[in-house]
């Protein structure tokens, strides 16, 4: 079992950047698959970002491809998020998650953090 815990989120103006953190702790970090989704307000929760074992392969949805960078340290047990080019859109819960396959849609995730709000103003 794993257990994650997100930071970073707040309130940014559209174009600005924000750095979302996951720690995680528990069994081995690198055994897992993580990823970043997130759940705007009356939304359902959608796929962000996801990133290999290793971190060799970094996934990402079409609407943040460019502008998000996913990463993880597993010396550190921490993936992050970089979010730049921020738009309101944008605004949302963040969740990350981790899962022993690579999987991309969020019911197939085993483990979650309890979610960072991030808001976007315009």
């Amino acid at each position: 079992q794993v257990q994650l815990v997100e930071s970073g989120g707040g309130l940014v103006q559209a174009g600005g950047s924000l750095r979302l953190s996951c720690a995680a702790s528990g069994r081995t970090f690198s055994s897992y698959v993580m990823g970043w989704f997130r759940q705007a307000s009356g939304k359902e929760r959608e796929f962000v970002a996801a990133i290999t074992w290793s971190g060799a392969r970094p996934f990402y949805a079409d609407s943040v491809k460019g502008r998000f960078t996913i990463s993880r340290d597993n010396a550190k047990n921490t993936m992050w998020l970089q979010m730049n080019s921020l738009k309101p859109e944008d605004t949302a819960v963040y969740y990350c998650a981790a899962d022993p396959d690579l999987v991309f849609t969020w019911d197939d995730y085993d483990y979650w953090g309890q979610g960072t709000q991030v808001t976007v103003s315009s």
